[in-house]
């Protein structure tokens, strides 16, 4: 398990720096203006799953769970419903690794 740290995105432009996707999951930081971007560069498609630890009215929120099309990428935001109340950080899963690249990018 990898811990993601944020990319800044000056306003010239940013150039990220790709991870690859741990098999045991990673974990990123949480904030308004935070993008998780999946690249799937493998040949099946991959569902990339943020947990989601709190409730709503004693009801379990469902996690998140976002299919990415084998050579397709995605972007999602890392909202503070992910935060995990002990780490403070969101944790991510994904059904398979081979290929598939991340980058946490912070928004100005």
């Amino acid at each position: 398990m990898a811990a993601l740290t944020a990319q800044p995105v000056p306003t010239a432009g940013l150039t990220p720096t790709y991870a690859a996707a741990a098999g045991g999951g990673d974990t990123a930081p949480i904030g308004t203006n935070l993008l998780l971007h999946v690249i799937n560069g493998g040949g099946a498609p991959v569902t990339l799953t943020i947990v989601t630890p709190g409730t709503a009215d004693g009801l379990a929120i469902a996690d998140t769970a976002k299919a990415i099309a084998a050579g397709a990428s995605a972007f999602v935001p890392l909202r503070p419903v992910y935060r995990n109340p002990v780490t403070g950080r969101a944790a991510l899963t994904y059904s398979g690794v081979t290929s598939v690249t991340v980058a946490v990018l912070q928004l100005p």
